[in-house]
């Protein structure tokens, strides 16, 4: 299985949202892919590109940046509203992590200013007068294993009745602070704060977020082989129990 088989991921904007090693996630999917002899071709498009291609996208991830990068970036992807819309209806994978979740919304209200969003989401995001900054634990009906990972965000995102949360939160303080919940599915859209990076340490997610992208692209797919995880199953472990007992 695999010799066939390519997957084309374009990383948004990776000279302006890179935050807490954001190209980590990116890195871990190319290699999931490729330990299972599946081509990968990342195509990374920065604030340098006159134009970015979307057609031939599988999966697309945006990182997390400051208030200011997140503006310049919602103004670059504005234009392509429209066609990220459409991508996300139509089950396109995208992979959103902390200000490229919430790019995804209606809007983000900094201290100082409201940026208009992508409306891929029916979420909002306010500006909170503290920072939410901790290691993260989830139990995500999806997997057997938690999801694990960091959050440092001021802004309180808030998600609409039709959109159901990445996970419930065991340890951290996740979309508000109060909600108990973390992030959004939305079809294929997995929206969340939990970086530092997400991917290398959630494998199941990883490989959920993989299958999703080669099930849509591929009508003869049916699964992915397992890899040895000996070792990111530990690290996985070891900060869900370190956290939640």
């Amino acid at each position: 299985m695999g010799n066939n088989y390519e997957i084309n991921i374009v990383h948004l904007y990776p000279d302006l949202l890179n935050l807490y090693g954001d190209r980590g996630n990116i890195a871990c999917m190319e290699k999931r892919l490729k330990w299972r002899g599946i081509d990968a071709k990342v195509h990374m498009c920065t604030n340098q590109d006159s134009s970015i291609d979307l057609k031939a996208a599988d999966i697309i991830f945006v990182g997390g940046g400051s208030d200011r990068e997140q503006e310049i970036v919602c103004s670059l992807l504005l234009e392509k509203k429209e066609e990220l819309k459409a991508y996300a209806e139509n089950g396109g994978v995208l992979v959103a992590v902390c200000g490229g979740y919430q790019l995804l919304g209606k809007y983000y209200k900094t201290a100082n200013t409201k940026i208009e969003g992508l409306e891929i989401l029916d979420i909002y995001t306010d500006a909170g007068d503290t920072r939410l900054i901790s290691n993260v634990v989830l139990e995500c009906e999806k997997f057997d294993q938690p999801i694990v990972g960091f959050e440092n965000h001021a802004g309180r995102t808030y998600i609409g009745e039709n959109h159901t949360p990445l996970g419930k939160v065991k340890f951290g303080n996740g979309n508000t602070g109060d909600s108990g919940y973390e992030g959004v599915i939305y079809k294929n859209v997995i929206a969340t704060y939990l970086h530092g990076p997400l991917l290398p340490k959630n494998p199941q997610l990883c490989d959920y977020i993989l299958e999703c992208a080669l099930k849509r692209k591929y009508d003869d797919f049916d699964g992915l082989k397992p890899l040895d995880d000996e070792l990111e199953n530990k690290a996985n472990k070891y900060i869900a129990d370190k956290y939640v007992r």
